[in-house]
């Protein structure tokens, strides 16, 4: 959109993954953008990359450019120190201009999450330094390391350190912001200007958007309440005192900076920088390490012949026929590997005597039954290979894979073996607010009595996935009490203003993924637990559709407890 010839375009966002923080959901954001007239918008999340990939897909689908970037936490010295007194890190607005920059930024906050974990993910200058390859770096908020030593009127060392991130980036911006309740703006954007002007940095204006509409600031200080454990009762709580951390229009940004139009201007400089692509038609199945000289076809059609011979020695020519069909699929559709993979971790599970199953249509495949990882013959049963995996299908066939719980582990560090640390991780996952929950949350941020929230709570019905919506409808008394009580009316208008919103992140129970790229090219990793830094294990900060989307291969490795007691009684009685 054209402002008297300006142009402009969010470079720091924050939405619902930044959790208990960002109240923006992706799809009304970047509708918001759109309608805006904005062709660019950015993705800058805190300490993570969690909605990048369902960001980048629903901006492109809205015609909007997706800039992908964190709002990175930069430890004060090293990233390996675990100093009490520096609890707070330093905020660093980071965006990704290629491909390269992309792979960078994801190596930056993996680090900072495996190596730099206090508090907060951290990264330091040794790193910022080694992966400074075509990335954009803004100086950040008043929480950044310039504007802080500008605070601290530490101008000296406010000029070395912006003149250090100059020197490392080939894009280093100042960056500019107008609120009203952050009483240090003043000062540090004088600060910033002076550090413009001796150093001849370009600079940059955004609005720390948390919010896509002014109308939701009061549900944001709900959120952080929620984060924080307080209330709206506590004078002292953190919180956002002005409703304008939203995506403001064009014309709203300009008029914050009729003195300087190219902070604004400049945005979409950056924007038009930026160009990150995912090609969503790539498969990265690890490959499985064939016997020289033969091919991962012609290795897995050994094994299934060999073991069609052990395992169907009077099949007539229907079988025969159904495992060349198979086999010519598989081949067709290239996953020859994954099946090999699937092979190798059942003759490792069998030969640990771990008990296993195979769950859902993979007990269609006659490859399976002969490869040994299915006890089942598809063929007396007339299970339909083509539901499990055809020409037609664009996704990787499921082969669930189910093992006793006290067991899983040693099946996940077996992959870890084989393949590597850097290429098998387990999946994240996300909880939301829902219907109950939402309603106690908001009920403690308003601070209700428990007795009052509690009463409104049990009205929603019991049922899987309810939604406050529904639950008017189903229970009449609940609407009645929405009607006829006014703090009623709040707590249920407030939690719907929040209900859905991400809340937590956690491991999935079973999904596992296998690259044969190291998946920090790939994905942003985390540790599954925070406590836990010898942890072998990592966790993806995508859910499982961004990471098949990638073309990462998933695998569903579920503990089940009954297998265990079977396993144990089998134990008891032999």
């Amino acid at each position: 959109m054209s402002i008297g010839g300006a142009v402009f375009s969010h470079l720091h966002v924050h939405t619902e993954y930044s959790m208990l923080d960002g109240l923006s959901r992706l799809e009304p954001l970047v509708a918001r953008a759109a309608d805006l007239g904005m062709n660019s918008l950015a993705i800058t999340d805190h300490g993570g990359m969690y909605g990048a990939i369902d960001f980048y897909k629903i901006a492109k689908a809205a015609g909007i450019k997706p800039i992908i970037g964190c709002e990175m936490y930069v430890a004060p010295k090293s990233r390996h120190e675990r100093n009490p007194n520096e609890k707070t890190p330093y905020h660093m607005t980071v965006l990704a201009k290629s491909n390269r920059g992309y792979q960078n930024l994801i190596k930056l906050v993996t680090k900072s999450h495996l190596e730099g974990f206090y508090y907060r993910p951290r990264v330091d200058r040794e790193i910022l330094e080694q992966y400074s390859e075509d990335l954009i770096i803004m100086s950040g908020c008043p929480s950044g390391e310039v504007p802080s030593l500008i605070t601290q009127g530490r101008m000296d060392e406010a000029r070395a350190a912006a003149g250090w991130y100059k020197e490392v980036f080939d894009d280093y911006y100042l960056e500019f912001m107008e609120h009203g309740d952050v009483p240090e703006l003043p000062a540090i954007n004088q600060g910033l200007m002076q550090l413009r002007s001796e150093l001849d940095l370009p600079v940059v204006a955004t609005n720390d958007s948390h919010y896509v509409l002014k109308e939701a600031a009061h549900l944001q200080d709900i959120l952080i309440c929620i984060h924080t454990n307080t209330n709206i009762n506590d004078a002292k709580r953190m919180r956002m005192e002005e409703s304008s951390y939203y995506l403001k229009s064009p014309e709203e940004m300009m008029a914050l900076y009729p003195h300087m139009p190219e902070a604004v201007t400049n945005t979409q400089l950056v924007a038009d920088m930026c160009e990150v692509e995912f090609d969503f038609t790539k498969q990265r199945l690890p490959e499985y390490a064939v016997p020289e000289g033969t091919t991962a076809t012609e290795f897995l059609a050994k094994l299934c012949w060999d073991g069609f011979k052990t395992l169907l020695p009077d099949a007539d020519q229907t079988y025969v026929e159904r495992l060349k069909y198979e086999l010519e699929v598989i081949k067709q559709t290239k996953f020859d590997n994954y099946f090999l993979v699937v092979w190798d971790i059942s003759k490792f599970v069998r030969l640990r005597d771990i008990f296993f199953a195979v769950r859902g249509s993979a007990a269609a495949s006659l490859v399976l039954y002969c490869l040994g990882v299915t006890d089942v013959d598809p063929m007396p049963y007339t299970l339909v290979f083509e539901r499990f995996l055809n020409l037609e299908r664009k996704e990787m066939p499921d082969i669930d894979m189910d093992f006793q719980d006290d067991r899983r582990e040693e099946v996940i560090n077996y992959c870890i073996d084989k393949y590597g640390r850097e290429h098998v991780a387990q999946i994240i996952t996300f909880g939301t607010m829902g219907a109950k929950g939402v309603l106690r949350d908001v009920g403690r941020a308003l601070a209700m009595p428990y007795g009052d929230v509690d009463q409104v709570a049990r009205m929603i019905p019991t049922k899987l996935g309810i939604t406050l919506n529904e639950a008017k409808e189903l229970n009449p008394e609940f609407q009645q009490a929405i009607d006829t009580d006014e703090a009623v009316k709040k707590l249920v208008e407030t939690a719907e203003g929040l209900e859905g919103l991400i809340r937590h992140s956690s491991t999935h129970a079973a999904a596992v993924v296998i690259s044969e790229e190291p998946l920090t090219d790939i994905v942003p990793l985390q540790r599954p637990s925070k406590n836990d830094e010898n942890s072998m294990f990592t966790t993806t900060q995508y859910a499982m559709d961004p990471v098949a989307a990638l073309g990462l291969l998933k695998m569903d490795f579920l503990g089940l407890v009954n297998l265990t007691v079977l396993a144990k009684s089998r134990d008891l009685i032999a």
